[in-house]
């Protein structure tokens, strides 16, 4: 695969953005403007999810992809009890229950069916790389395959699993880090990482992290990614999933900057710095997906409440630049400030 062999007229991919924002809506009008849309499985049961994958193709005859979680190993369950008990205060206020703290692999192998019987077009990893047979499977039903990478030596294992693309994150990016090989903060910016893994692999690279302007994807674009993959910039669209409070926090800057933070999910993970993140980040532990199923009941009822103290509110350092736009008059905007970035460097 190279940038030609892109599915979409633009090098733009609409991230996969798992929770609310992302909805056949925003997907669908994506891709109608010529760039290339995703569905996000995560969380979503499988009869959800093959009901967005309907519903999408309802809206529009391009071709888009889908996001799927790659499971892991169940955490160690004594800190995740301790941060229970510290959090526990945070519940009785909003008058809701915690979570029951279990893992699960989010119907990795039913969602595997999901897209193998529905021929998706383009299907990308996060949190881990599929093995070589997985891979295989995909590609026998006509899927490429893009494997979410954080550093060199995870797109190497990408590279040896088979992946036809490489979804690299530089720290700058909103949401979960995708690291699968090293579980520290990723802190390494998109351009240093995106140098160091085009020397290492030759799978083709789509780069993503703050990208909000034409510019900033045309000076990407120049170091070697066949493209972007951009997810802040979509929240505040009104075809995104994306809750009220989460909107104003982001329109109104109420908060003034972002963190990454493990305190929501038990996975690093950048967003704005609300109450909830700046008080229990440096207490919570890595145990993914425990710690999300144990905060979801604070999150969900803060949201209903119209309080962004409490949920996580993903976002990327280029957060400050969000708009209202309609998605594809978004993706227009974005292409005309690419080509004329283009013009003045040639």
């Amino acid at each position: 695969m190279d940038g030609s062999a892109l599915p979409s007229d633009l090098p733009i991919i609409q991230a996969p953005m798992a929770g609310g924002p992302s909805t056949p809506e925003l997907t669908a009008s994506v891709s109608r403007a010529g760039a290339f849309g995703f569905l996000a499985s995560g969380y979503l049961p499988p009869d959800l999810l093959r009901a967005a994958i309907t519903r999408t193709r309802e809206l529009t005859g391009a071709p888009f992809g889908v996001n799927v979680f790659c499971p892991d190993e169940p955490s160690d369950p004594g800190p995740v009890r301790d941060y229970a008990e510290l959090i526990g205060p945070e519940a009785d206020r909003l008058g809701v229950r915690l979570g029951e703290p279990r893992w699960d692999d989010d119907a990795f192998g039913t969602k595997l069916e999901i897209v193998v019987s529905e021929r998706i077009q383009m299907v990308s990893f996060t949190f881990g790389c599929p093995g070589p047979g997985v891979v295989d499977e995909l590609h026998s039903a006509g899927c490429s395959v893009v494997v979410t990478v954080t550093s060199s030596a995870e797109a190497r294992a990408a590279e040896l699993s088979g992946a036809d693309l490489l979804s690299l994150q530089g720290t700058e990016a909103g949401g979960h880090q995708a690291s699968f090989l090293d579980r520290a903060p990723n802190v390494r910016p998109l351009t240093e990482l995106l140098d160091d893994v085009r020397a290492s692999t030759a799978v083709p690279v789509v780069a993503g992290g703050g990208l909000m302007t034409g510019t900033r994807i045309a000076e990407i674009l120049h170091m070697g990614a066949v493209g972007v993959q951009l997810g802040t910039v979509f929240l505040c669209c009104p075809e995104a999933g994306t809750s009220p409070p989460y909107r104003r926090a982001l329109l109104e800057r109420t908060y003034p900057g972002t963190m990454l933070t493990r305190a929501f999910s038990g996975r690093f993970a950048r967003g704005l710095a609300n109450e909830f993140a700046v008080t229990y980040s440096e207490a919570a532990p890595e145990a993914y997906p425990e710690i999300h199923h144990l905060t979801r009941p604070l999150r969900v009822a803060a949201t209903r409440a119209g309080d962004p103290g409490i949920p996580n509110l993903w976002a990327g350092q280029g957060w400050t630049a969000v708009t209202t736009e309609p998605a594809e008059q978004l993706v227009r905007r974005l292409a005309s400030e690419l080509a004329r970035a283009v013009d003045t460097t040639t």
